[in-house]
């Protein structure tokens, strides 16, 4: 058992004291996959890496309802959550004071590079992504965990403990799936 499963462990088994030696042992990895989501992004966006972790993990430890982690993997899947969430809520926060209503074309390459300065295409991601999460619960995963922290398919078969190929047949569905979907938004939007 490696350093983070043991200490998730006696997190789980209510040790306090084990959640402050857990954040040295992810805060590297967790900052490194959220510099990677953010990289391409123009200097002077209102989301940095740092705070995007910070902000994730304490979401994850100082909830008021105490969570579970079965594994690292676990873990790392609950960290892209987290960070989706928190990039979503910042994008409607925008939305609500500066952006009006109305949806764009977006360019489904995008799907490789989170964008917290894009709002529409957050709400519209986020919405969409809880859709495809009812009827493919995995494929909504794999997009978690592929779009929000920015794992590999490699990485993101390892934290789900499957294969290679079957998290590149989930990110393939999802996307052709977040395709037809985002466009048949824009499409009614257009209409209107």
């Amino acid at each position: 058992m490696d350093d983070v499963s043991r200490i998730l462990k006696a997190i789980n088994q209510g040790d306090q004291l084990a959640a402050s030696d857990l954040l040295p042992l992810v805060y590297a990895e967790l900052r490194r996959l959220a510099a990677a989501r953010m990289a391409r992004e123009p200097v002077g966006h209102s989301l940095q890496p740092t705070a995007l972790v910070h902000e994730a993990y304490l979401r994850l430890i100082d909830s008021e309802d105490p969570q579970v982690w079965n594994s690292r993997g676990h873990f790392f899947g609950a960290a892209a959550l987290a960070m989706r969430r928190i990039l979503v809520d910042s994008a409607r926060k925008k939305q609500r004071v500066v952006h009006g209503g109305g949806r764009r074309k977006i360019d489904m390459e995008k799907l490789e590079l989170a964008d917290p300065d894009d709002g529409e295409f957050l709400l519209g991601l986020d919405e969409s992504l809880d859709r495809l999460a009812e009827s493919s619960p995995e494929a909504a995963r794999v997009v978690n965990l592929r779009y929000f922290t920015g794992l590999t398919i490699l990485e993101v078969a390892e934290t789900m403990d499957v294969s290679v190929r079957t998290v590149s047949r989930h990110w393939v569905f999802a996307k052709a799936w977040l395709f037809k979907e985002l466009s048949e938004e824009l499409e009614s939007v257009e209409k209107k």
